[in-house]
């Protein structure tokens, strides 16, 4: 098991947060109705991400004890590796703009880099990061040596 193939959030207001997320320029197919989807694909290049409701999830999980959903932080967070400081800083204010929550502000890291953090409209954490020692592969993935 070396890989991970779909990354599912659960949200709180699927409609809401597939707007958001199409405001980044992801493009999505959804399943269901538009107005009341079942779960929403996103069709990235690399691992796959998903948007589910998030009581639906919880319900996935275990039906008959569902996990309790918690409004704090899980110590969980999904990057996205840029190629430039100048994509890290357009992607952070694009977040903005479609209602993210910057929770660092793109500055120079301590690992030499260059980043960022926002939270999405159900709290989950987002990095935007650049380095000028990554290499990308034919798929955009970022390319991790041993």
């Amino acid at each position: 098991m070396n890989r991970i193939n779909i990354i599912t959030l659960g949200t709180k207001d699927i409609v809401r947060a597939h707007e958001f997320y199409k405001k980044l320029g992801f493009v999505t197919s959804v399943r269901g109705p538009e107005s009341n989807p079942h779960i929403i694909f996103f069709k990235n290049e690399g691992t796959k991400i998903a948007l589910y409701p998030l009581d639906e999830l919880s319900k996935d999980i275990n039906s008959d004890n569902p996990p309790n959903v918690s409004n704090g932080f899980t110590g969980f967070t999904l990057a996205y590796n840029a190629k430039t400081k100048e994509e890290v800083d357009e992607l952070m204010k694009m977040a903005y703009l479609a209602g993210a929550t910057i929770q660092k502000v793109a500055q120079a890291t301590d690992w030499g880099g260059y980043g960022g953090y926002f939270t999405d409209l159900d709290g989950y954490y987002w990095e935007i990061a650049y380095a000028d020692t990554w290499e990308f592969d034919e798929n955009n993935m970022l390319i991790i040596e041993d």
